[in-house]
């Protein structure tokens, strides 16, 4: 038996049916019970579950349990937070930082071995744009800004990940994640408090609507994404594999340039009776985010982990065809 923790989000209900679909036997646990007629309907246990609330996991299983996928905690695209006039950095580590050691006190007091998690790809900011980022680099994070204090609680998560598997014999594991694409609640996100669309939905919108799509910046600029499906296999692959240990890079492993994806979506969402949009400059707006690559070596090594959407054109493909058959949009109240 394998419980998700966290099966309320984004990439939770995606790992869920990877689970399920290679035949395992899966609990969730999670703050939100709109998804539970969801996990009811697919013949899944649903536990209500409060990261910060320690005796909540005394709902859970008490034995049987080959490992935890933990995705819950608190991030800064859904905080509604303006740092210029309010601060919620206890947050971070309440959810975060206490959350990640209420399942691991859990899990010791149960015997149980193995917790895989997550962590965020700005612990290596500074490596941006230099190399091919492995896991060996170095930690070089930001101090300011509303994903700082995340950045620091998910590192505390971590090393405390590392502290059980030396203290306690665990074999616990994070996967640094870059953006994650996939039909999910982050069409819109705060940033800094206020609720954005993103540059993806931005695109995919205005190459919908035949309008032009506006590249800022340099359009050689690239970065690595990854998508849903392949992070919810690898973290099925990571969990049945006795070599994994510690932190993994879950990317593509190849980057995708802002003129890749403008071309790719305007010609995959270009509207059928209309002219697909033109691509068009602004290199003296800045863009925010440099470049950035991540090696997957370690991943392919450890637990054979091989990205079936490295191409963002096939990933766009099904990212598309999802969204065209109204996959999840009611769960995660989809807005165009």
């Amino acid at each position: 038996m394998y419980i998700v923790i966290g099966a309320s989000s984004f990439i939770g209900v995606y790992t869920v049916d990877e689970f399920l679909k290679q035949g395992c036997e899966v609990v969730v646990a999670g703050r939100n019970n709109k998804f539970k007629e969801h996990y009811d309907a697919l013949g899944v246990p649903y536990v209500n579950v409060d990261l910060t609330n320690e005796t909540d996991f005394e709902r859970l299983p008490g034995e049987g349990v080959e490992g935890i996928v933990l995705l819950g905690g608190l991030l800064p695209a859904n905080a509604e937070v303006n740092l210029d006039e309010d601060e919620n950095a206890a947050d971070y580590f309440r959810v975060n930082t206490i959350g990640t050691i209420n399942v691991l006190e859990y899990c010791r007091k149960n015997g149980f071995k193995r917790v895989i998690s997550n962590c965020s790809y700005a612990d290596v900011r500074g490596a941006w744009g230099k190399k091919a980022i492995t896991e060996d680099e170095p930690r070089d994070f930001g101090y300011k800004g509303d994903h700082a204090v995340y950045v620091f609680s998910k590192n505390a998560a971590n090393d405390v990940l590392e502290y059980y598997n030396q203290q306690h014999g665990m074999k616990n594991a994070w996967f640094r994640f870059p953006p994650v694409y996939g039909v999910g609640p982050h069409d819109n996100l705060f940033v800094n408090g206020v609720l954005k669309k993103s540059g993806l939905r931005i695109f995919i919108d205005n190459a919908s609507e035949g309008k032009d799509i506006c590249i800022f910046g340099d359009p050689n600029l690239s970065r690595d994404v990854a998508y849903v499906k392949d992070v919810a296999h690898a973290y099925y692959l990571a969990m049945k594999s006795e070599k994994t240990y510690g932190l993994y890079n879950m990317t593509s492993g190849r980057g995708v340039t802002l003129q890749e994806q403008a071309e790719v979506i305007a010609d995959l969402w270009a509207p059928d009776k209309g002219k697909k949009s033109r691509i068009i400059y602004k290199p003296e707006i800045d863009n925010n985010t440099p470049s950035y690559l991540f090696s997957m070596e370690k991943a392919k090594r450890d637990f054979g982990f091989e990205p079936a959407y490295s191409d963002f054109r096939a990933m766009m493909v099904d990212y598309k065809k999802d969204l065209d058959a109204n996959i999840y949009q009611e769960l995660f109240h989809y807005v165009k």
